[in-house]
């Protein structure tokens, strides 16, 4: 198995380092790293290039970026990662042996980084709801063989929820695998906004969602209230 793990960043200067330097080992075994830079104004895309295989530029919209990265992308089985979110050592070694029980995709549990000890709460009820609905997000780095990607059709071109439509096309072919085994994300955003308040607008957002809102609609609802 050959890893593509794609890495959409924009602006990412302060966070980019650390996921890089986590998917080190990755690359040592042969896998490989692809960074797909937004138009970012600070050094994401030059810091980018002193520690991934190679660096893509695209317009900005995660959902555009990471489908260009996986277009380039050489390896069978992909991996979207948050430029603020790190694996664990033996990813690859996690996601083949899922992949080896007759899985097409999956993702990872997640653990929240951060100051405030509701993002332990967070963190399980995210995980939870993952294995309740089969739904993935892109905090919880999402994996799928290369041609299942191709068949649900890649990303959604949308601004928001990207990860949650290509999770139910996906499922329609195979329920995903939930390992245990944990990436790291940052807290940054929940704390900056306040954890309270970012529950409730994520979830009134899923809702909607959920009830057939536009994505455009709910990413500047989503953008207004930030």
């Amino acid at each position: 198995m050959k890893l593509s793990v794609i890495v959409p960043a924009f602006d990412e200067e302060q966070a980019l380092p650390a996921a890089l330097a986590a998917a080190a080992s990755l690359r040592s075994r042969g896998h490989e790293v692809i960074v797909v830079d937004g138009g970012s104004s600070d050094r994401t895309a030059e810091l980018a290039r002193a520690a991934a295989d190679r660096v893509l530029a695209a317009p900005r919209g995660r959902a555009r970026q990471m489908n260009a990265g996986a277009e380039r992308a050489r390896g069978d089985v992909l991996l979207f990662l948050h430029a603020d979110t790190l694996l664990p050592a033996d990813a690859d070694r996690c996601i083949a042996r899922a992949l080896e029980r007759g899985r097409d995709w999956g993702r990872f549990d997640v653990r929240i980084d951060g100051r405030s000890p509701a993002l332990r709460w967070v963190a399980w009820l995210m995980n939870a709801r993952s294995r309740l609905t089969g739904i993935a997000t892109g905090d919880q780095a999402m994996f799928v063989r290369r041609d299942a990607f191709a068949r649900a059709g890649g990303f959604p071109d949308v601004p928001l929820m990207e990860d949650l439509l290509l999770s139910r096309a996906l499922g329609r072919a195979s329920p995903p695998a939930c390992l245990r085994e944990r990436v790291t994300t940052s807290g940054r955003r929940w704390e900056e906004r306040g954890v309270a308040r970012t529950i409730v607008l994520m979830w009134w957002l899923r809702l909607r969602f959920f009830l057939g809102a536009d994505p455009a609609r709910l990413a500047r609802s989503y953008d207004a209230r930030r």
